[in-house]
C-alpha cells in the first residue's frame, strides 16, 4: 500500500499470531496508510524468517501499522486487534504454535501503554474471553521488515490453502464486526 501524504502519521506495532492474518486485516482499515509485516521484541539483529522460526531469536511475528490518528485512534486499531486474534493462548494463534506467535503489543509512548492497559483491563472485566489475557505489552525497541514474499501475503495468494482457512475468516470477522472502518 502506498504511503499517503497525512498531516500527523502514527506507529503501532502489534502481534497476535501470523502476520499474514494482522496484515491482511489491518490494510483494510481506513486511516491506515500502510502495514508492514516484521519482526520484534527479540534479541538478534536483522533475524531472517528461518530464524524467527526456531523460536530461539526471542522475536514474534508483528506488523507495524502507519496510521493517521485524526482518522483512526490506537484504540480503535486494539479493539480490531483484539476482535480477531485470541489474546489468551501463550504462544500460541490456532495451529501455530512458538514463541514467535504470541500475543503482543509494543508501545511506542506512554500514551500507547496507558491506553493498551486500559483496553485490556476494560476486557478482563467485561469478560470476553474465559481465559485471563496474556498479551504481552512491552516498550518498543526495534522492528525489522520480513523478507518480501512475506508482504501482502493475503493479497498476493489468496488461493493458498492456509490464507483461505486461517487469514479469510479473520479478514471476514473484521468486515462484519467492524464494517463501519472498511475503507
Amino acid at each position: 500500500m502506498p504511503d499517503t501524504p497525512a498531516t500527523a502519521t502514527a506507529l503501532a506495532t502489534l502481534g497476535g499470531g501470523c502476520f499474514w492474518c494482522l496484515e491482511a486485516v489491518f490494510e483494510e482499515v481506513r486511516g491506515v496508510l500502510r502495514v508492514v509485516s516484521g519482526y520484534a521484541g527479540g534479541t538478534v539483529d536483522a533475524p531472517t524468517y528461518e530464524q524467527v522460526c526456531t523460536g530461539t531469536t526471542g522475536h514474534a511475528e508483528v506488523v507495524q501499522i502507519h496510521f493517521d490518528p485524526s482518522v483512526v485512534s490506537f484504540r480503535t486499531l486494539l479493539e480490531i486487534f483484539f476482535t480477531i486474534h485470541d489474546p489468551t493462548t501463550p504462544n500460541r494463534q490456532g495451529n501455530d504454535r512458538g514463541p514467535q506467535y504470541r500475543s503482543i503489543i509494543l508501545y511506542h509512548d506512554e500514551k500507547q501503554k496507558r491506553i493498551a492497559e486500559e483496553v485490556m483491563a476494560e476486557l478482563t472485566r467485561a469478560k470476553i474471553y474465559a481465559a485471563p489475557i496474556v498479551t504481552e505489552l512491552v516498550p518498543f525497541t526495534r522492528f525489522w521488515p520480513a523478507e518480501d514474499y512475506h508482504q501482502g501475503y493475503f493479497r498476493n495468494h489468496p488461493a493458498q490453502p492456509y490464507c483461505q482457512f486461517v487469514v479469510a475468516p479473520k479478514v471476514e470477522k473484521f468486515r462484519t464486526v467492524f464494517a463501519a472502518w472498511r475503507r
